[in-house]
C-alpha cells in the first residue's frame, strides 16, 4: 500500500515550502476502486476520501461509515441540480461550485437542512470549452454572489489542462483566492501534487498514487 510513501512526500514537500504537513488534507480519490482497496486505506487510518459520483458514493460509504468513525467525504466531479440534495446530505465537501443554478440550489437546501458542507468554487484555469468551472475572469463575481447567498466557501479549485505545466495554473488559483480573502486551494493530484504544496495547495486530491491503477468497475 502506497499510503505511507505519499504522506512522507507530502510531509517532505510542505517542509521544503516551509509549511507544515498538517495544512495539506490529503483526500484519497476512492473513485471506481474495488471496496476491497478502500477498506485497506481506511485500515491504515485515512479518513479523507473523494468521490466523482454522487450515485456511485451514495451506494458505497454509508456501509463504510457504519464500521469506521470520523469519515470526511468530499464531492471532486460534477454536480447536478438533480442531485444536490443527496450530495448535500451525504458530502463534508463539494468542490465543484461552478455556476449560478448550482450555487442557488445548494443555497436553497442548506436553508431547507439547516446545514451546508464546506464549498469550493471549480474555476477552468485553461478556458478549455470541454471542462467544467466558471472562467478566471467570472472568479470574483460568482464568489461575490456566493456569499450574498451565505454560502460557506472555503476556497477555489482547478484542474490543469494536461498539456500544460500545472504550476502556472496552481500560481493562478492561488492569485485569485488570495484576492478574493479565501484561503483554500483545491489543487494536485498524483502526478503533480509536491508542485501544488509548493504553490500554497491546502486539499490535494491523490487517486492511482495511493490506490493503484483504477479498474473499470468497483467491486
Amino acid at each position: 500500500m502506497a499510503l505511507p510513501d505519499i504522506n512522507d512526500r507530502v510531509a517532505k514537500a510542505a517542509a521544503k515550502a516551509g509549511r507544515t504537513p498538517a495544512e495539506v488534507k490529503l483526500i484519497a480519490v476512492s473513485k471506481v476502486q474495488p471496496d476491497a482497496r478502500v477498506d485497506a486505506v481506511l485500515s491504515e487510518g485515512h479518513r479523507v476520501f473523494g468521490e466523482n459520483r454522487v450515485q456511485e458514493a451514495q451506494g458505497k460509504w454509508p456501509g463504510f461509515r457504519e464500521r469506521f468513525d470520523g469519515i470526511e467525504l468530499h464531492l471532486i466531479g460534477p454536480l447536478q441540480s438533480n442531485k444536490a440534495r443527496v450530495a448535500m446530505e451525504l458530502f463534508d465537501c463539494i468542490h465543484t461550485v461552478d455556476r449560478r443554478k448550482i450555487a442557488a440550489t445548494i443555497a436553497r437546501l442548506a436553508d431547507e437542512l439547516g446545514r451546508c458542507p464546506e464549498l469550493f468554487i471549480q474555476v477552468n484555469t485553461g478556458e478549455e470549452p470541454q471542462k467544467a468551472g466558471c472562467l478566471p475572469s467570472e472568479v470574483d463575481g460568482f464568489v461575490a454572489e456566493c456569499r450574498m447567498l451565505s454560502l460557506p466557501v472555503k476556497g477555489l479549485m482547478c484542474i490543469p489542462p494536461v498539456e500544460e505545466e500545472p504550476s502556472l495554473h496552481f500560481a493562478l488559483l492561488a492569485r485569485m483566492a488570495a484576492r478574493n480573502g479565501l484561503d483554500g486551494l483545491s489543487m494536485g493530484m498524483s502526478a503533480d501534487f509536491e508542485r501544488a504544496i509548493a504553490l500554497g495547495a491546502t486539499h490535494i486530491r491523490v487517486g492511482s498514487a495511493i490506490f493503484g491503477e483504477r479498474v473499470s468497475q468497483a467491486s
